[in-house]
Order: structure tokens, then C-alpha cells, then sequence
């Protein structure tokens, strides 16, 4: 045999030898491959890195872990109110309650509850109605002026599923001046000059998921 064939033969087989092994080692390609995607932000057709593993979905909110204990019957009433109503932010909602407390606080020192009708449950509107009631009997005022909140964070936060109810108790640690004056304008109790502290715990309710977003304050306490 000619010993340029034998050479070409010796030179194919060795091709084909390496070949086969590099189908053992990087496997191959069969069937529609897709084109790649576009990653987020880039030009048509320009791929962005390949992701060899799966990205899972959820863990810690941190709209939640911010203002509950992870983990806690408050975080789990908090994600299923979120669960409820994907437009609920606790974020947002305590910024809500900030604001509602110094307005329904002031308002009910001001004696105008018509303002505050809204805002209130039958039950704590007909409590506040009645300490003004006996205020302006006694013919006591009260003038008042809002110094500012030292604190706002959640106490207790309960989710009813069967009425898609949620309640979310808030502890407002506040500052304020505050005097009561009698009928011939005496100073009775309190010191314009002097801040006080106030300490409260206030309720407040929604139905989660309704057209109506606002929130209705449904019990106090200290």
C-alpha cells in the first residue's frame, strides 16, 4: 500500500478516536434548541448570562419583617391580610395610622366629632361622645397641641379568614401639651408649657380586598 494512503488512513482514524471521545465528555445537541433571551434591559437578541440553576420564589418580606418578628403569629396575620389584598403595604399602613392618630386625637380633645364620625366604630365614637358630653357640661375646655410621636410600632395583628377581617392593634408612644380650663377660663389640669407623654394602644379594622381602603379605629386602650 501506497504510504501516503497508509498515512491518511492512520490520520482518519485518529480523528475519529477523538471525535467519540469528545462526544463522551461534552455530549451533544439534538432536537429544537430555543434562541436565547433577551435578559431584562438589553438589546433584541443579545442573551444575558445563562442560569444553570432555578430561581425560587418568595422568602422574608421585608415590608413585614420590618415591623413583626419573622416567623410570628403577627408576620403570619400580616401575610395573609397581604394575601388578601395584594395592595396592603404595613409600611404604608402604619404612615396611615400615624397621621389618624394625631387627627382623631386632636379633634376629640377639640370636642368635634362630626369630623371623626368616619373614622370610628359605633362603640369607641359613642365613648368619645361621651366624655364631651360631660366636658361641656361642666363647662371644662380643653386646648391642645400636638408635640409629635416618640413611637409607632404594631402591638397585635389578628386575620379572620372566613370574613377577610383584619385587625392590627398599634402602640403610640406621643408627645403633647394639654390644658383644661373651666367656665371663667381657670387652668384646672395641665400646663401649656410642660410636654406629656401619652401612651395608647388603638385597634383598627378593614375588610381586606374592598373597594373602601381606609381603616376604622375600633377600640382604645392605654
Amino acid at each position: 500500500m501506497d504510504s501516503a494512503v497508509l498515512q491518511l488512513l492512520v490520520l482518519a482514524g485518529i480523528a475519529i478516536f477523538l471525535i467519540l471521545r469528545l462526544r463522551r465528555v461534552l455530549g451533544t445537541r439534538e432536537g429544537f434548541e430555543k434562541p436565547p433571551i433577551a435578559a431584562p434591559g438589553s438589546s433584541k437578541g443579545i442573551s444575558g448570562p445563562k442560569r444553570d440553576f432555578e430561581v425560587i420564589e418568595g422568602g422574608v418580606d421585608a415590608d413585614i419583617a420590618d415591623h413583626a418578628p419573622d416567623g410570628g403569629p403577627d408576620a403570619t396575620a400580616l401575610a395573609e391580610m397581604k394575601g388578601a389584598d395584594p395592595e396592603f403595604h404595613v409600611g404604608e399602613f402604619l404612615h396611615g395610622a400615624r397621621q389618624a392618630y394625631e387627627m382623631i386625637l386632636m379633634a376629640f380633645e377639640a370636642g368635634d366629632m362630626d369630623s371623626l364620625l368616619p373614622l370610628l366604630s359605633r362603640d369607641v365614637y359613642e365613648s368619645f361622645m361621651e366624655v364631651v358630653e360631660i366636658r361641656e357640661n361642666e363647662g371644662l375646655t380643653v386646648a391642645a397641641t400636638f408635640v409629635g410621636l416618640r413611637d409607632v410600632r404594631i402591638a397585635k395583628a389578628r386575620f379572620n379568614r372566613d370574613r377577610s377581617e383584619a385587625e392590627i392593634s398599634v402602640r403610640f408612644d406621643a408627645e403633647l401639651t394639654s390644658v383644661v380650663r373651666d367656665r371663667e377660663g381657670r387652668v384646672v389640669e395641665g400646663d401649656a408649657n410642660a410636654i406629656k407623654r401619652q401612651k395608647d394602644t388603638w385597634t383598627f379594622s378593614r375588610r381586606m380586598g374592598e373597594n373602601d381602603p381606609n381603616w376604622q379605629l375600633v377600640a382604645t386602650g392605654d
